[in-house]
């Protein structure tokens, strides 16, 4: 059994905690370079300086969101000789940052937000039937 599977168990305080992660997790997604990075880091692993690249930030500033990153658990990193390669930590993470992305192309784009399943799906809290896991 999966642990998302048994909701059983949620408890009042377990409910707080889970918010208070939630809401720590996006304060982090709130910078714009953060939330670029783990877009980036989602399609794979990558150093700072391929990041840097790909991003309106230097290096420095680069490796520092890298850095709060890791703190927060967010990202992972291992070295590879004298580079350190970066990844996201989870999958969950990754679909998160992929569906604020999709709201904002459809509010930056003036398309029409999706309701009906999908807002079906996420209100349905009794187990794995409709939570978009697999």
């Amino acid at each position: 059994m999966r642990a998302h599977d048994d909701m059983a168990g949620v408890t009042p305080e377990r409910d707080a905690n889970q918010l208070l992660v939630a809401a720590e997790v996006l304060r982090h997604l709130g910078d714009p370079t953060r939330l670029g990075l783990l877009r980036l880091l989602a399609d794979g692993e990558q150093d700072v300086s391929a990041l840097a690249a790909q991003v309106t930030a230097s290096r420095s500033s680069v490796s520092q969101h890298l850095g709060r990153l890791r703190l927060a658990g967010l990202v992972q990193a291992r070295r590879v000789g004298r580079r350190m390669l970066y990844r996201i930590t989870s999958d969950h993470l990754s679909a998160l940052v992929d569906e604020v992305l999709q709201f904002a192309d459809h509010t930056v784009r003036g398309i029409p937000h999706h309701q009906g399943e999908q807002r079906s799906t996420v209100s349905n809290r009794s187990g794995d039937a409709g939570t978009g896991h697999r």
